[in-house]
This record gives structure tokens, sequence and C-alpha cells, in this order.
């Protein structure tokens, strides 16, 4: 029996515990997050008041404040079973990173108690000497720290003998240069309020005191079990296979795509989405993906910080959760050749804190100048900035996924739909009309509802597609940190809507507003043109046709992350102070050794088991073959036994 056979035979179901599912999510969702809810039920109202202007108006919080949140946040914690609390941060490297500090504080000898200060929560040093800087700390400058980020819930992980509690922090230098992925982030919706905030106001809404943008990434995976993952040293090491035949039977049935979710890989999802719910991650939708083994989590939208935090919680309880039953989940973009890969497809919109989505174009989106003005901005910005979405999403693993007619391709297009294109259009020639109508869906059987089709379609082959009243990032790689691609969209569309509201200010300048804004947008669709596609986005036709254009193809890492160093981009994120030049050249740094040593790893996997499994396998099988002609050979000599020519060429053609 070979090794593949016996991982066979040691294939078997985890069986859960029964008990887990039975409760109403209601009732736990949350129970691990230090939310507003659990927060105003441990401090005065007075904190809790000025805690909540913090967030909605910037006005810092005293330290006597500080320090009731920090004990009301480690008396929940004790109360739930944690001893230890970390400074939870996301550096370089695109994980997630944690030094752990124990509650207790020693009171004389042999006595302690449990303590936690508003200066213990606020800042963190863990030391920054050996987290990926791109230069912008020296080799003696190792001190960094870690600084509370309020507007993401603090939370409690647990493992089997204990529980920690996670507080989301931002990372800098020393000198206070962004080391990490949250930084910049916070950074670029600061910027994006204030200038979705100026555009509102010029439509007449001077209520609107924040803008947010919105995000919710589908997150697809493969699971398989251990024993398998286990027989291949690529899959360790490298988290792909690098080496192997495709199965004969793939994807080619397209039978995998929204079939019924096998018992074992459900009772995994069930667990998964109990142990998410618990944290406060509003997973909403699961099911098969297209390759065997390849599935799906997708959660409702949430400000994209909080998004980004929830995506990173997911995918560390999606790999922790496979190993209980006995599966390995694998979030490289690209585990196995020839079927589709992973990715992770970011919907992004836009949120007031009235409740009201900027993009959502309503019922007559023509009549709707406030949508059109934002849509515009958009368009703009991914018309200008392609190369940083680009770029935001160059890497190893998506490297082997963009384009390969499973993927958008690496080049940036925006689908919009056939509605929103006449619309569009109309504009362009500056003609006015009714173009909205609700489409009835009518199947003629008296038994089955009718109902209203979309006001657009969607297109899986864009890259960047409008999907009703959002975006849909669909380049994204599977296993990526989300922050640094909504950090760029958030700065790109900022930049645009202030093009828009100084536009439409210097247009309507004691003219009709209306007329004024129709003109704005007019030119910028105009201008704009060549960046939207409606078509097939993996056909050879549209590559050729983007050349055409102008459009920019760039499917290597390494050319896509020049972007980064560009002079117009550098200046861009300067201007907003998103990034500074320094921490714009040191990702550059970072990203491209991160790929270099990547395909170091596999290039040095790869030789090891060639020369370890692959060359004395073939040497066996030679041997195998040299015995067989040898023994056929002395068996027809010894016993003038008849064999037939084709036997011996067969084996010699074998051999040579």
């Amino acid at each position: 029996m070979n090794v593949r056979q016996k991982a066979l035979f040691s294939i078997k179901s985890i069986e859960p515990q029964k008990d887990r599912l039975a409760k109403k999510v209601s009732s736990y969702f949350g129970e691990n997050t230090f939310s507003l809810s659990a927060m105003q039920k441990h401090i005065s109202k007075g904190t809790f008041e000025a805690f909540k202007r913090w967030m909605s108006e910037g006005a810092i919080i005293t330290l006597d404040q500080a320090n009731e949140i920090a004990a009301a946040m480690k008396e929940w914690a004790i109360s739930k079973g944690a001893t230890y609390y970390t400074h939870w941060f996301q550096p370089m490297t695109g994980l997630t990173a944690e030094k752990h500090d124990s509650f207790i504080s020693v009171t004389g000898q042999g006595k302690v108690i449990e303590k936690f200060s508003g200066n213990k929560l606020i800042q963190g040093e863990p030391d920054a000497s050996s987290f990926p800087s791109g230069g912008i700390r020296a080799t003696f400058e190792a001190r960094g720290y870690t600084a509370w980020d309020p507007s993401s819930p603090a939370f409690i992980i647990e493992s089997r003998l204990g529980k920690t509690l996670c507080i989301p922090t931002i990372f800098i230098s020393y000198h206070g240069a962004a080391l990490d992925k949250k930084l910049p982030l916070l950074r670029s919706d600061e910027v994006l309020n204030k200038s979705a905030v100026a555009l509102l106001k010029l439509f007449g809404h001077k209520d609107v005191k924040k803008v947010v943008s919105t995000c919710g990434p589908e997150q697809e995976y493969f699971l398989i079990d251990k024993n398998y993952y286990n027989l291949r040293q690529d899959l360790l090491m490298t988290g792909r296979t690098l080496v192997g035949a495709a199965s004969p039977k793939g994807q080619q049935l397209e039978d995998q795509y929204f079939g019924t979710i096998k018992e074992r890989v459900l009772n995994y999802m069930f667990e998964v989405a109990e142990e998410a719910y618990k944290l406060g991650i509003p997973i909403m939708t699961r099911h098969n993906e297209v390759a065997p083994h390849q599935y799906e989590f997708a959660p409702m939208f949430e400000e994209s910080n909080i998004a980004a935090d929830h995506n990173q919680l997911l995918m560390e309880l999606m790999k922790k959760v496979a190993l209980r039953h006995s599966l390995v989940c694998l979030l490289h973009e690209k585990p196995f050749a020839g079927i589709n890969g992973s990715g992770k497809h970011v919907n992004w919109s836009l949120a007031d804190d009235k409740g009201n989505n900027l993009l959502n174009p309503g019922d007559t989106p023509e009549d709707n100048l406030q949508f059109l003005a934002v849509l515009a901005a958009v368009l703009r910005a991914v018309y200008l900035h392609s190369d940083l979405l680009r770029a935001s999403v160059a890497m190893a693993g998506n490297e082997h996924r963009l384009g390969a007619n499973e993927a958008p391709p690496a080049i940036i297009s925006v689908f919009l739909g056939n509605q929103l294109t006449k619309i569009l259009d109309m504009l362009e020639k500056g003609v006015k009309k009714s173009v909205s109508k609700k489409d009835i869906m009518d199947f003629g059987i008296a038994r089955l509802p009718r109902f209203n089709k979309d006001s657009t379609d969607r297109n899986r082959t864009s890259p960047f597609a409008f999907t009703g009243t959002k975006f849909e990032f669909r380049a994204v790689g599977s296993s990526q940190n989300i922050s640094t691609p909504i950090t760029v969209i958030n700065t790109i569309v900022a930049e645009s809507l202030d093009h828009v509201a100084d536009k439409i200010k210097k247009a309507s300048d004691g003219k009709d507003f209306n007329t004024a804004v129709l003109k704005v947008v007019a030119e910028i669709v105009k201008e704009t043109k060549d960046i939207r596609f409606e078509g097939n986005n993996y056909s050879p036709e549209w590559v050729k046709e983007a050349k055409k254009r102008g459009l920019p193809n760039v499917a290597s890492t390494a050319e896509a992350l020049k972007a980064l160093t560009k002079e117009k981009n550098v200046s861009l994120f300067a201007k907003y102070k998103v990034f500074s030049k320094e921490e714009m050249v040191a990702r550059y740094h970072i990203w491209v050794h991160t790929y270099n040593t990547i395909l170091e790893i596999e290039g040095n996997t790869l030789n090891e088991m060639v020369n370890a499994s692959i060359i004395p396998a073939g040497f066996e099988y030679e041997k195998l073959l040299a015995d067989n002609l040898s023994d056929l050979a002395s068996l027809k000599k010894s016993s003038a036994l008849k064999v037939d020519k084709s036997a011996f060429e067969d084996l010699k053609a074998h051999l040579a």
C-alpha cells in the first residue's frame, strides 16, 4: 500500500458536538467583543457620551476617561475568563501580530492584583526590530509603538486552555512612520470623509457630518484533508502545489459550483460561523465555489476599517477551525494548477451618518444628480489611477490567478451595466430623456412570483464592476489583507470628489446648479470613456481593444509595484497625508522583497522535492524497466519463449 492509499484510508469525518448548534445566533452574536453596548454597561454615562463624541466628532477623551474605559475593559475581559491582553496589530507582513501581557501587578511579596490602566490601553511597545520596514528604520532603531484604535472594538480570542483580550491598534516606528496596514486605511477614511462631506454640502446636505467607506469582502478558500496536505512538501512550505498531475476529473462538469455542501464541510462551516458570530463578524453567505474543494464565505457590509479587521480574524478562524476537523484551509490564490484559483471580491461603497448609500442610483438615476456626481468621481479615479489599483493587488500568488480565464485580467476597467451606460452616453451627447424603467420578470405561470429586474447586471469578468449600489473590486487576492486596496480606493476617490466639487463650484457660479452638475458630469464621462467596458474581459479581443485604448496590461508583479514610486502617485498620497514619500517607497521595497523571497522559497522547495523524491522515483522506475527488459530477454533466450517484438520495443521506449 503506497502513502497516498494510506492517507486515503486514514480520512474520516469529525463528529461535531450536537449541543453547539442549537443556539439562536442573536443570543450570542458579539458576546466576545467589547462593543458599544458592552462598554455602556460598564462605564459612567459621561464617559460613554465622551467616547461617542470622540468617534463622531474627534473630541479626544481625557486620561481619566481612558482609565475608566481600561478598567471596564479589564473587568469585562476577566469576567469572560481572560488572563492576558495584547495589542493586536497588522504589520507589513500582511498578517496579524501580538505580544501578550498579563493583567497582574505585584502589590507585595507573593501578592498580585489584576490591573489595567488607560496608558497601557492607549499605547504599547512591541519592538519593531524584526518587522518589515523598507528602510524606514535603521537596524539600531528597534523601538516601535502600538496605539489603540478605538473605532474597532476589542475582542476575546479563545484557545482550549485560556482566553486573551485583543485590542486593535495601529503600529508605528519610533519616529511616527506607519509600519502597518491599519494606520494608512484610517488616514484614507479621514480624507474620504472630508471630501465626500464637502461635495454633499454642495447638494444641500448641510446636516451630514460624516461619510465612511463600507466594505464586504467575499472570502474564497480551499479545504483539503490534513492527511493529503501532510504528504505535500510544497503545500506545507508554499501553500501551493509546485509539481504534480491534474486530476482526471477537475471542474470540467461544473458540478461543484453552488452544489449541495457535503456534510463534513457543512459542519466546518457551522463551526466557523459560530466562532465568527461570537466575535461580531457578520457572515451572511456560504456556498460551494467553482473548483473542486473550493468554497466561499461572504459577510454583510461594515465600515471598512472594521471589515478589514474582521476579514483578518476570519481568515485566522478558518485555518484554526479546519484543523479541528482534520482539514487544512488553503488561502493561496492558486494552490492547484488547472482549476480556478481563489480571490477576495472587495465590495466597496460610501455611506453617510444618516444611513444613505451615496452609490444608490435610485429608481431614476438620470435624475439623481448627486449619484451621477459621485459615480463620475469614481470613474475618474479609476481612469487616472488604474496603476495604483493594479499595484494594490500585486503579489506572487495573484500573479498565477489574474487573467487565467477565471479572474479579471491585469487590465483595470470598469463595468456599469446597460442602464447606466445608456444614461452616461445620453449625458455625454447632451440629451435629456427618461431612460430608467422597471422591467418585470413574468414567467407566465400563476404559481410563480413576478419580480423587478435589477437596474444592472453582474459582470464576473470585470475587475471593477458596479453591481447595484456598490463597486466590486474582483482582482484582490484570497490571502491579501484588504486594507491596502481599500486605502488606495479611498484616496483616489477622495481626490476625484474634490475635483468634481471644485468643477461644480466654478461651473455653477451665477448659473443654474443642476445645469452645472450635468455639464461637469458630461465632461468627466467623455474624459473617462476608455476605462468603461461592458463585454467579456476574459476574451483575447478585449486585450487587443484595451491596447488600442491605451490601457495598461501589467501582468508582472514586479512591474506593477513600480507604480508606488511614480512621482504623481507619491505626490497624491503625500498631498492627502495617507502615505509620506518615505512610507510609499518603503512599501515598494517591502513588497518587492516579499515577492522575491516567495519565489526563492518556491524555487528551493521545488529543487528539494525534485532531488529528494522525483529523481529517486525516476531512477527506481528506470531500474524496474531495465530489470523487466533483462528478464524478458533471458526468458526468451533460456526457454525459447516467443515474445512479441512490440513488447521489447515498448519497454525500450519507456526506458529511453
